[in-house]
């Protein structure tokens, strides 16, 4: 078993020549592999020869079948280097449908550019790029490249399958290292590893062959319950003239502490600034409260990416003179105003957008973000350091009730951040519309949107007026909308808390039949769309955020008509969430109200279609009719 093991490895370099020789025929595909795909790698191969803490070199090669234009984006060579890696030995290959070659691609048909992007001024990554077009599908790339590497802060993980509807005929990846060199594999329920020690090298090895694409899900949390994979973590590392250890949360942020010794100083000029700043301030929160908005106020976000510069902040000092930084430069800054201000904090790794950390597998590649944390036995205080609008404490959604990493002078803890719960993420509504004989409707709106759903608009908060209004009115269901007023203001820049105010005119808000008005009592929060059944689903769901909806609307009737008919009260509930809706009458007004309070836990997929059903329910009570007759 461990020669075939290390023979198997082994062919991973030497492969590539042997597989160029097949005809990638299409015709061979199974039909299982085509479904649903727009794409199918037909065979990828990964070796990667770890050397030592801070060297290593990986060939890769890659054969992708395009099987039609919505696949295109598969046919493309994208790979990054900087001045810790090497790129060479690139090669690739266009094939037709039937397996014949078409085109081998020069190295002038490469681009070489700068990864840089508008917002980072700094960055020594470059990346070297391959978009190949075919008039005609199916058609096959096939790509090769060797990568060595001179400083080594992650390791190559695996995946069986690419993404969403693309399917795998066949991928394999092997890991050398040598046997007294230690590593971290975290790996899929059920993955096999076979692993052979030869004279002093250890291998692992992994395969996939024959997996059908997965289909995008709405709601989706993710693959990885479905797929293979595997990820590997150094525990020692040599990186840019700096040397650490991973081999725990702890010893990270050991090393992290370190790399930012004597990084919190400020120029006399700003410790005289500080202390002027918060003279008259009463209490630490103002305190906070003051330097937070200063840091709003005069410094702005730039990215920089160079070398251990991605990982190590500008030093506050330099902040202080150029008043920009990235996320590390400036919550590092921030911790910087606050330490004069007597005030401790502590820097704080976070995956924003990205699954949380992994509280018993530590690793470089599960974080991309930093903000800072202000400890407090009562009232903690998280701070969003690159945001000029965030109130402070709030850090956003995607930074919300997840691991994330605190960075001590005695190394790394895992803490978690604050959850925004349901109602506190809400959209509040008081509507009032009068009705007149003639069909004419006079509808003033008034929204308070706070927390997650405050974060879903404050792109109308910053957007110009004639972008905001356009806004609006793709948001309004009547083609005849006359706008009246239009407001939109964060009273008080304390609180995450956007209100909004909206007047206008329509003729469209009553149908007629015969002698009766009809009317569709919610007007302004409808949901009308319901989600997208799907038998046998594989993936776990969520919805994006906990939310509470409070809506009232008061109808003022029109002259010479009177209720014949108010729908009864509705109550809706599940364990995703709660819907409620009531109808009442006093004079010539209608009041109706609407509460939706709903959860963003994870539910299994075989939850789904109960999900979609109690959406249904809300669809259809949304859509509740009230009839009016004339006196």
């Amino acid at each position: 078993m461990l020669k075939r093991v290390y023979l198997a490895a082994t062919l991973l370099l030497t492969a590539g020549a042997a597989w160029s020789q097949n005809i990638y025929d299409t015709t061979k595909i199974p039909d299982a592999l085509k479904q649903d795909a727009v794409a199918v790698v037909r065979n990828e191969e990964k070796f990667y020869d770890y050397r030592g803490v801070g060297s290593g070199t990986m060939r890769y090669k890659v054969a992708i079948t395009v099987l039609n234009k919505a696949g295109d984006t598969y046919a493309e060579f994208a790979e990054v280097y900087d001045k810790f890696s090497t790129l060479y030995n690139i090669k690739a290959t266009l094939y037709d449908a039937f397996g014949k070659k078409i085109k081998d691609f020069k190295s002038s048909d490469f681009r070489d550019q700068s990864l840089a992007s508008d917002y980072t001024i700094f960055q020594d990554d470059r990346i070297k790029l391959l978009n190949v077009v075919s008039l005609s599908y199916p058609y096959t790339l096939e790509y090769s490249y060797s990568k060595d590497f001179n400083g080594i802060l992650t390791l190559p993980s695996w995946r069986s399958i690419m993404g969403y509807h693309i399917s795998t005929e066949k991928s394999s990846y092997a890991f050398q290292k040598p046997s007294n060199l230690n590593v971290r594999l975290l790996t899929s329920k059920d993955l096999k590893t076979d692993s052979a020690l030869v004279k002093d090298k250890m291998v692992y090895t992994w395969t996939a062959s024959n997996l059908p694409a997965y289909t995008r899900e709405p709601l989706s949390v993710g693959l990885d319950k479905l797929i293979s994979w595997v990820k590997i973590a150094p525990n020692q590392f040599e990186f840019d003239s700096s040397k650490g250890d991973l081999s725990s949360w702890n010893s990270m942020g050991a090393w992290i502490s370190k790399l930012n010794e004597q990084g919190d100083l400020l120029p006399a000029a700003k410790k005289t600034m500080v202390q002027s700043l918060i003279k008259d301030a009463k209490t630490e929160k103002e305190k906070i409260q003051i330097l937070y908005n200063h840091l709003q106020q005069n410094t702005r976000y730039v990215s920089v990416q160079l070398g251990i510069g991605g990982f190590k902040p500008i030093i506050a000092e330099k902040v202080a003179q150029v008043n920009y930084g990235d996320c590390k430069a400036l919550s590092n800054y921030m911790k910087a105003l606050l330490k004069e201000a007597g005030i401790q904090s502590n820097l704080v790794v976070i995956g924003n957008g990205m699954p949380e950390l992994n509280r018993i597998y530590s690793s470089i590649g599960q974080a991309n973000h930093m903000i800072l944390v202000v400890p407090s036995a009562k009232d903690t205080t998280f701070l969003e350091c690159t945001s000029q609008n965030y109130p402070m404490g709030y850090i956003g959604y995607d930074n919300s009730d997840r691991n994330v990493l605190m960075v001590t002078e005695n190394g790394g803890q895992i803490i978690r951040t604050p959850k925004y719960r349901s109602l506190e993420n809400y959209q509040k509504s008081k509507t009032e519309i009068d009705l007149s004989d003639d069909g004419l409707a006079k509808i003033n709106i008034k929204m308070s949107y706070a927390n997650a759903q405050y974060e879903d608009n404050l792109g109308a908060l910053l957007a110009e007026p004639s972008e905001y209004r356009k806004r609006v009115l793709n948001r309004l269901r009547f083609p005849d909308t006359e706008l009246d007023q239009l407001k939109i203001t964060q009273p008080d820049k304390h609180f995450p808390i956007v209100n909004e105010e909206i007047a206008f005119k329509t003729k469209n808000l009553l149908s007629k039949g015969g002698d009766k008005l009809f009317l569709i009592v919610n007007q302004v929060n409808r949901k009308d769309q319901v989600p997208e059944k799907i038998t046998n689903r594989k993936t776990d769901f969520a919805i994006p955020f906990d939310y509470n909806d409070d809506d009232e609307i008061v109808y003022t009737l029109p002259k010479g008509f009177a209720v014949e008919f108010l729908p009864k009260d509705i109550k809706l509930v599940s364990e995703f969430g709660e819907y409620s809706a009531s109808f009442s009458q006093q004079g010539n007004k209608i009041t109706y109200k609407r509460s939706q309070t709903m959860t963003s836990k994870k539910f299994p997929p075989e939850k789904y279609s109960e999900y979609v059903d109690f959406y249904k329910k809300i669809v259809q009570a949304d859509k509740s009719k009230a009839i009016l007759n004339k006196i």
